[in-house]
């Protein structure tokens, strides 16, 4: 009979010892680096990030963020999608010329990579607006030199009313 009472002590002890072992692992912060994600960087200029701006990143269908905070040093915002559809982020800055804002959708496909992203109306025609500004500003050069190439004379002699010539 002792020994099996020694028997069920040492089994006790070694069940006290694996739950004490586990309970000491929930206690510890483990991680992993994986090769996966999305890099979003927001920017005022190429040369000047929006450092530590803060946002808002929303799944598709969420009403509630999936994952908020600031943006780094470099204005890069790092997330993993869980799913495929438009996700919407919304970045706030803040520079020394004011607050700025941008909201941009990312479309992720089924393989949970970057589909596409859709760029401000600015960046996404800046060669249509730049074209137009150049036949504008060409046209504008035009009328101006052919104005300064009219005689003063030839004009006055045009306006002139010849009923009170006579």
């Amino acid at each position: 009979m002792k020994s099996i009472i020694n028997a069920l002590s040492g089994l006790a002890a070694l069940v006290m010892l694996l739950a004490a072992t586990s309970l000491a692992h929930a206690h510890s912060i483990n991680y992993q680096v994986e090769q996966k994600g999305m890099a979003v960087r927001a920017f005022y200029s190429e040369k000047d990030a929006a450092a530590y701006s803060q946002y808002e990143l929303y799944g598709p269908g969420d009403k509630n963020p999936h994952q908020t905070g600031r943006t780094d040093k470099n204005g890069y915002i790092g997330f993993v999608p869980d799913r495929p559809g438009t996700w919407k982020l919304q970045v706030w800055g803040e520079s020394t010329h004011g607050f700025h804002g941008v909201t941009t959708d990312i479309k992720v496909d089924k393989a949970l990579g970057l589909e596409g992203f859709s760029k401000p109306l600015l960046a996404a025609h800046t060669k249509f607006i730049t074209g137009i500004s150049l036949v504008f500003g060409l046209f504008g050069l035009y009328s101006f030199w052919l104005s300064r190439r009219r005689n003063p004379v030839d004009d006055a002699g045009a306006n002139s009313n010849p009923k009170e010539e006579s």
